[in-house]
Order: structure tokens, then sequence, then C-alpha cells
């Protein structure tokens, strides 16, 4: 009789091991195309990254997807999101990636998988933890033990959440990327071996492969591995630099193929000629090559996450918090024209009696006339508990990822001379005696600003990280802060309190009803509003100068008064019908009363 209850107990979980083993595919390479389930497959996929996506729209964007004719969905994920903190894993939220890829597995969407743990992506740190800079020796990306440790302990936890979802395992994971554009970096084809035996101990034992633009293939291959190009769409060059790299076979990808660009904050906003991309992406598909359009579905990029591009060449640039990259579903995630172009190309080469499924509806949209900003908070007169130090610390050696640090000095005698940061990274307001004097702003390489002190004046620089860089060799140079030091004609300034704002939330702030007079001091101001319906919308920033918003307890981002980004996207699921509460942050602009929503975005106007 025991033996008969526990095989009545077991046959559900036979069953349900019986199906998924029936429904198990095989995905290989071909000489020229993928395999799927031992016939010719051509990848159709498009980039999303769901921490760029509220949660609430995943299923919403991937429908939409689908109905532009992509079966396969691309996206990177951001190791700095899933381990915040050194050995704190965050599974949650929109950092549930294994939620993601079930749902896309629900809505009939393959998946390539892009972990490697870097990133780029216009990403904060291409997706590195902060925490790995507080280690001035640590190198990333490389051979050095100590990253190498970190990085192994983030594939096996993410191993095990991603590892059943491999076809390999019966799920919808296709291909797995093992490094991204490492030819841009370095050329340690050791080190890539690392990188893949890594993933295999993780796990993750379905097809491995890299991806670099067209020049850096030779340096970021690596031997016996499928090299997807980035950045190419003549199917002739694309054939030739696979077969060159890959023993004179394919399969033939294009792992990132741009029909679109993202913005930099004080350039102008970058589009692409939507027929044009239209026709090439016909080319790319009549000559069988695979494809992943970079982006599909840029979303927004929340918090402080936004990253930045430097070279030897050229200065300092962060990325605006909106990623809609001109790409087919815009930010709110709405089709476009672009959109319908593509769909139309792909309808094109659909197999014999498929058709693709209607386009899902736009989302409701609202606009609110005047949300009023009641209450203020004054960042200066609200200071906590500082750390004291003799010389200028980092945020990495304060212990803080994000956000701002407040550095504060007494100047003890009365002097006139030039006041300057070295290496200040990236933006800085001063003050002396509680009134701005001045800003620096990385980006235009600004590190000195002229100071007429009086006796025992108080010195304070509010600096704010603006993203660490994402790409190229500066990556391991992306401490942020005051990282050397502060002189004053030439004489360092020493005895320092640092205040710290993290602004992970905004629990603890003390608003007051009593407006300061705080034309340019930075402080945060709250306002509430009503909603009898909810939808999608935008926050207005025309008229404030620098800073972030919170809304109902999410950041929503950053704005900035030069633009090209004026507005803030809000989706409809972060809203709610009655109270809402909204809090701006400007450490440029003060005094202000209200604040509106559009309908619409304005992401295209640049103010010098």
């Amino acid at each position: 009789m025991k033996k008969l209850f526990v095989l009545i107990c077991l046959l559900p979980c036979i069953q349900v091991a019986s199906k998924a083993q029936n429904s198990k595919h095989t995905f290989a390479l071909g000489d020229t195309v993928f395999l799927l389930d031992n016939k010719p497959f051509q990848l159709i996929s498009g980039e999303i990254h769901c921490t760029r996506v509220p949660r609430e729209y995943w299923r919403d964007r991937l429908k939409k997807a689908k109905a532009m004719g992509l079966n396969t969905i691309g996206t990177y994920v951001f190791w700095n999101a899933l381990e915040p903190e050194e050995g704190k894993f965050d599974f949650k939220g929109n950092n549930d990636i294994a939620e993601f890829v079930k749902i896309a597995s629900e809505e009939g969407l393959w998946v390539i998988l892009r972990p490697s743990p870097y990133a780029c992506a216009e990403w904060e740190f291409g997706g590195y933890p902060y925490w790995l800079l507080k280690d001035k020796t640590l190198k990333v990306r490389s051979k050095d033990p100590k990253f190498l440790n970190a990085y192994h302990d983030y594939i096996m936890q993410l191993g095990k959440q991603l590892s059943p979802y491999l076809i390999t395992n019966g799920g919808n994971i296709l291909m797995v990327q093992i490094e991204n554009e490492y030819g841009s970096y370095s050329n340690d084809k050791e080190y890539l071996d690392i990188n893949r035996k890594i993933f295999i101990e993780g796990g993750f034992n379905g097809l491995l492969f890299t991806c670099d633009g067209p020049s850096q293939m030779p340096a970021g291959y690596l031997p016996g591995f499928l090299p997807a190009v980035n950045g190419l769409d003549n199917p002739k060059e694309v054939k030739e630099l696979i077969n060159k790299y890959h023993n004179g076979k394919g399969p033939y990808y294009i792992a990132e193929w741009y029909p679109g660009w993202f913005d930099s904050w004080g350039s102008a906003h970058q589009t692409s000629n939507g027929d044009e991309d239209a026709k090439k992406l016909d080319t790319i598909l009549s000559a069988g090559i695979s494809i992943n359009l970079y982006m599909f579905h840029g979303g927004t990029t929340r918090g402080f996450m936004n990253g930045a591009n430097m070279s030897k060449n050229d200065p300092y640039s962060p990325q605006t918090s909106s990623y809609d990259y001109d790409a087919p579903l815009d930010e709110a995630g709405n089709p476009t024209a672009k959109y319908l172009k593509f769909r139309a190309v792909i309808e094109k080469h659909l197999p014999t009696g498929e058709k693709l499924p209607s386009i899902p509806s736009n989302n409701k949209t609202i606009a609110i006339d005047s949300i009023k900003l009641t209450k203020q908070f004054d960042l200066f007169s609200n200071l906590s508990q500082p750390v004291l130090a003799e010389h200028p610390l980092s945020f990495e050696d304060l212990g803080q990822a994000y956000g701002f640090v407040l550095y504060r000095t007494t100047i003890k005698n009365a002097i006139n001379g030039e006041l300057k940061i070295t290496e200040l990274r990236d933006f800085a307001t001063i003050y002396l005696n509680g009134e701005l004097v001045g800003t620096l702003d990385r980006r235009l390489k600004q590190n000195s600003i002229l100071l007429n002190a009086p006796a025992n004046a108080i010195l304070d620089i509010l600096v704010e990280n603006n993203g660490r860089i994402n790409y190229g060799t500066y990556l391991t140079d992306n401490r942020q802060g005051i990282t050397e030091n502060v002189t004053l004609n030439n004489t360092e300034l020493v005895s320092w309190k640092m205040y710290k704002f993290p602004f992970q939330s905004m629990d603890k702030l003390k608003f007051s009803s009593i407006y300061k007079n705080t034309t340019f001091h930075a402080s945060f101001y709250k306002g509430e509003f009503e909603l009898t319906e909810t939808g999608d919308t935008f926050l207005d920033m025309r008229g404030f100068g620098k800073g972030f918003v919170f809304l109902n307890g999410y950041n929503l981002g950053k704005y900035w008064y030069i633009g090209p980004q004026q507005t803030i996207y809000i989706p409809a699921g972060w809203l709610k019908k009655g109270n809402n509460e909204v809090i701006v942050f400007d450490e440029l602009m003060g005094n202000h009363q209200k604040i509106k929503t559009l309908g619409q975005p304005v992401l295209n106007e640049v103010n010098k």
C-alpha cells in the first residue's frame, strides 16, 4: 500500500516530466543557417531589456514584438541590478529575468540571452556593480583573480535562475553570449576561454557565442564558437566576415543591427530613416541572415543607471534617462511608423500559410494641466551625520554607489584665487557660505573656478555621479566623486566633512510647507494629486534645472534642461486612482510651484 501511495503521489510529477521531455526542442549550428529541430531557422529578433520596462508591461511589449513578426527576443542581463551590493542578490520585481523569459515563452518567443557580465548598453559601468571599484587594484574584464571570483559567484547565481530555461533543458533560451564586443577592449583569448568555462560551470550548457564590430572581431572572437557581428548590414560582408573566423561556415547572425541610436545630454536627438532601414531589413532577410534589432523597444533607464561614453578623442558624455532609441516600439511601448514598415517587410518573409497576429492597441494616455508643489525640503538644512576625513573620499570609499555626496570644509583665511578639483566625477555645484558661486561639468572639461572667500568661509561642493563610463578603455578608471584632491591657489584643502545622499528612497525627507528663498539652492519639491483614471503620461520638465523625480516611491530617472530629453515617462501602472505623490529634486533652479504632464514625450529640444 505504501508503494502504491508513493506511486500515486509521483504520478503528476512523472506526467510533467514526460510532457517537458516531449516538448523538448533542439537548436544547432548548420553550415549556413541555424537549425531548430534539425530544420533551417532564421532568427528575426529584437532587443528588449526587462530592467528598462515596467514589469506590468512585459507581456504587452512581447505581444507587440510577436505582432511585428519577431520570433526571438534578445536581452542583456545587468549584473549591477541583480547584485547591487556584494553577495546580496535581487531577482525580484523588474529584476526577475526568469519571469521575463517565461512570459516570452508563453507568447511564443525564443530568447537570445546576453548575460556576459559586461553589457555596455548605455548602462551604468556597462553593467558592472560599483562595489568592484572599492578595491583600487582590482581590474574588471581581466584575469585578475579578485574580479574572476566575483564574476564566478554572479554567474553561479544567474545559472540557478536561468539554466532551467535553456533549450537544452526544455526551455526557450536558444543561445547565450559569453562576452560582449570584447574586441573593442582587448584581445586575450585565455580570458575569453575563462568566460566560457565559468558559463558552463554555471549550467549554461547550450550554444555559446560572442559578438563584435567588424574591425574588432579578430580580437574579440573565441575560436570554435560562433562569432556574431554587430553594426553591419551588407549580406556579402556579413557572410565573408563570419566565414573568416568560423572555419569557413555560418550561421550568419547580426547580433546588433541599429535601426536607431541612443541620446546623450546636450546633443541632438538621434533618429534614423525608417524607409531606408526597412529596405536594409528586407535585404538581410532575403539573404537568409539572422538578425537582432538593437533596439526593438528601448524603454527608460530608471534611477541613476544611465552610463556614459568617453575616449581619448571624445570628452565624457553621459546618456539620457530616455532610452527611446528611435526604436520601432517607442519609449512608452507604442508602435511607430518604423514598426509598421518593419512588420510589412517581415510579413513578406513568413512561411507559406503563416500570418501575423493583429497589433495590440496603443496604451491609453492622460495629461494633467497642473500639479501643485506645496512642500519643500532644503538639502543643506537637513544634513545627517557626516563622514570625517583629512582628504576627500570617493563614492566607492564611502560605500555609496550612485546619487550625490556633499563635501564640506572651512576656508580659515580670507583668500581670492582659483579653486581646482582634480579628477571631478562628474558634476559639481559649488557654494560659499550657502550661496551658489558656480558649477563644474566634466562634459565640458571644467575643473576650476575663481573664488573670493572671506575668513572662515564654509565651502560646499555637491557632487553628482552623472553615470560611470560604459564603453572603452576607461572602464578601469570609473571611481566617482572627488577622486583626488581640491586645491585653492595650489594649496590643498583638508579636513573634510562628507554627507552621503544615495537617494534610494524619499522616506526620510522632512518637508516643510514654508518655502525658503531657494532660487539657486538644491531642494526637493513635493506635490500630491488625485486621479479618477490612470494612463501613460509624461512629466514636462521644461522650466526645471537638473535633477531627478520620484513618483509613488519609484525613481523615474533624470532630467536636465540642456536636453534633448525634456520629459520623463510615467507608466500607467505606477499611477493610482486616488492620491498620488510626486517629488522633484532640482540642484540648479528653485522656487518651483507646479508641474504638469503631457500626453506625448518631448525628446528633441536642446538648450545651450
